[in-house]
């Protein structure tokens, strides 16, 4: 598995109302997810909005998105998180992701 770490920013106006609607993601967001390859997904904040994600996947973070790009349930769920995210150009939050590069993982 290929571990994936990435950056955004909630606007922080916006940051409670975001949290609130992660407490009830949909579940046909979460299927979806699984199908594509999105193991061990989780979302860290900071209190100013910047967003840590991390995630597993067999291949890439291309392909794991390239996956969620052929799910219809996920083009409704970026339109309905886009309003929450630093967004200078307008583009989806899945499409802003800024990729980690991992420098160092320490197993069990």
């Amino acid at each position: 598995m290929k571990r994936i770490a990435f950056l955004l920013k909630v606007k922080e106006d916006k940051i409670e109302e975001y949290k609130e609607h992660h407490r009830h993601v949909w579940p046909e967001m979460q299927a979806a997810l699984r199908q594509t390859g999105w193991h061990n997904y989780s979302l860290f904040m900071r209190d100013d909005g910047l967003l840590f994600g991390y995630f597993e996947t067999p291949v890439s973070l291309a392909a794991a998105q390239a996956g969620m790009e052929k799910e219809e349930i996920n083009t409704k769920w970026q339109e309905f998180m886009a309003p929450y995210f630093e967004s200078p150009d307008g583009a989806r939050p899945d499409q802003m992701l800024v990729e980690l590069t991992e420098v160092f993982h320490l197993d069990e």
